[in-house]
């Protein structure tokens, strides 16, 4: 028997809803997801994660909604099939990519991506 497991986080970021929104997509790429669903006029993306042995993809909903000039809040929900011999050990996995997907997005809104141009 099948059945999903659902996860939801909410953030709000000190940054414009264009910058974000760009960050989003640079996350998702950058953690080797695929883009199901791209609608760039209400900044929602539909993400497609990869699976892993014992473990089924999750599929992501994340929506940026602007909520003052520079500050945006993005939604992420998840949610991940799972069968009663994949259930155990697939718990939490839900969660770790939803925590996956807000350290990168963090990590694609920091200047310079965290990294350095040549030694110092």
């Amino acid at each position: 028997m099948a059945y999903l497991r659902k996860e939801k986080e909410i953030v709000e970021v000190d940054y414009p809803i264009d910058k974000v929104w760009t960050a989003i997509q640079r996350a998702v790429i950058a953690l080797d997801w695929t883009i199901e669903v791209n609608d760039e006029p209400n900044h929602n993306v539909k993400a497609k994660t990869k699976t892993a042995l014992m473990s089924y993809s999750s599929i992501l909903s994340i929506n940026a909604v602007a909520v003052a000039d520079n500050t945006t809040r993005v939604n992420v929900s998840a949610e991940t099939t799972v069968t009663t011999l994949t259930a155990i050990v697939d718990f939490g996995r839900t969660r770790e990519r939803i925590d996956s997907f807000l350290a990168e997005l963090s990590e694609q809104l920091t200047p310079d991506n965290g990294k350095s141009e040549g030694p110092e």
